[in-house]
């Protein structure tokens, strides 16, 4: 057998064994198995392959509690093996529980004092990578009581990009559960993304990329929109995104500048957001800045997403329009001197007749938000019910434009539908019926045109 099997074993029968835990022997085997992961592409290999135990040993001993102090040359490993062989390693890393033991390790290493960095930057990378394959995460970092670790992480290191950034991806990884995302807002999430996110600057556009997307999925929530209008980020979202169109000039930061919409797209999902956005003058900034991006092709996913706030947060209006919102003027016959629709004749052109009711009931709403686990699971085994799976009503039913009776009509001339099969009389020029004869025997042979 292989040296990486030897060492497998090895490090397997240290897990069960050793009773009081022998982390010197751990932490050796388990740096042997780290070089040669590193330094040989067999080893590599050896430890993906179908049907290889090496991620499932790492895992049994990151499980051992007196391990998880030596556990970075554990966690180390699953690192590199995890960033070098993609996603399909991850899903064996979530089909094997590694997500609950990750996040029960990152619990036991943030109660040290202060937190092992390069520890916490392994961790949350792993997090961050494994987190779009397993759609508990959200639920199962809730339950361990792991979100405000990196939260504070973040709050505690603007400046240290290296560790900010894996704690970035994996908030944005957390908001996409809605629960999640109203107990980070309560915590401050939102603020210390708009710290973050800040005028033009070259300098560290992924981590603003980053904290963008997490925004737009926390802003997502009706809680945590209503709280970013109260506190006037609506105006300061589309001072952003007009510091960023005018600098941008060679529209190399594409992605911010749409990272920036989606923010203000997920704001104006409710009222409050809609009314903030007009009066900030939202809908006069998108329309300039959408009629300077049209000449630009590659900046058509910013015109779309302006677009669609645009048309989102645009007044309605009932028709007809007798104002000069309208290019037609559709005048009643009978318009009566009171009443409502006297009133609506009446208004001035710039009043929206029509009466926002979408979230009147939000106070209602908010406690209702909290989604409970059996929610979640029902999100995860969501069936559409539009979707017909009966075959036979699937299949379209030909009705035919007219009677059979009247089609008969045409029968003669199409003589090979009908299955009456006659030979043609020369002499007579009228079809005869068709009359074996008795004497022959064999089968029919048809002469071919040469014999003819």
């Amino acid at each position: 057998s292989s040296r990486t099997t030897s060492l497998l074993s090895q490090l397997e029968k240290i897990n069960v064994d050793s009773v009081l835990g022998d982390s010197d022997s751990a932490r050796h085997v388990t740096s042997k198995i780290l070089h040669l992961v590193q330094s040989q592409e067999k080893t590599k290999k050896e430890m993906t392959s179908k049907g290889s135990t090496g991620i499932e040993v790492l895992l049994s001993t990151l499980e051992v509690k007196s391990f998880n102090f030596c556990g970075y040359g554990f966690i180390a490993v699953l690192h590199f093996i995890i960033m070098k062989c993609g996603g399909r390693r991850a899903s064996v890393l979530v089909t094997k529980g590694g997500t609950q033991i990750l996040l029960q390790l990152l619990l036991t290493a943030s109660k040290d004092s202060p937190p092992n960095e390069e520890l916490m930057v392994l961790l949350h990378t792993l997090l961050a990578k494994i987190g779009p394959k397993d759609k508990k995460i959200g639920v199962k970092a809730r339950i361990n009581g792991v979100l405000n670790i990196s939260l504070n992480l973040v709050k505690h290191n603007l400046q240290n990009h290296r560790l900010a950034l894996p704690c970035l991806q994996v908030l944005r990884v957390y908001s996409t559960n809605s629960v999640n995302a109203v107990s980070l807002g309560k915590n401050g999430v939102v603020e210390l993304m708009l710290k973050i996110i800040g005028p033009f600057s070259k300098k560290n556009t992924s981590l603003m990329k980053v904290a963008l997307d997490t925004l737009a999925a926390l802003l997502k929530s009706k809680t945590n929109a209503r709280r970013a209008v109260d506190r006037g980020y609506v105006q300061v979202l589309l001072t952003i995104y007009v510091d960023w169109h005018r600098h941008d000039s060679r529209h190399r930061y594409m992605l911010i500048r749409k990272g920036v919409l989606q923010c203000i797209k997920s704001v104006t999902n409710i009222k409050l957001g809609r009314k903030a956005f007009i009066d900030a003058n939202g809908m006069k900034i998108l329309y300039n800045t959408s009629q300077e991006c049209l000449a630009v092709r590659t900046l058509d996913p910013l015109v779309n997403t302006s677009s669609l706030i645009m048309r989102k947060c645009f007044p309605k209006n009932r028709l007809p329009l007798p104002t000069i919102k309208s290019a037609f003027h559709f005048q009643l016959p009978v318009i009566p001197a009171s009443g409502p629709v006297a009133q609506l004749y009446n208004l001035p052109p710039d009043v929206d007749d029509v009466v926002d009711e979408s979230d009147d009931n939000d106070d209602a709403e908010t406690e209702s938000e909290i989604e409970t686990e059996i929610d979640d699971d029902k999100d995860q085994h969501f069936k559409n019910d539009d979707i017909e799976s009966d075959i036979n009503k699937l299949k379209p039913r030909q009705e035919l434009g007219r009677p059979i009776e009247e089609l008969k009509v045409y029968e003669q001339f199409f003589p090979e539908l009908s299955e009456n099969f006659q030979e043609w009389d020369l002499v007579s020029k009228e079809p005869k019926p068709f009359v074996p004869d008795a004497n022959l025997s064999g089968p029919i042979v048809v002469p071919t045109a040469c014999e003819e």
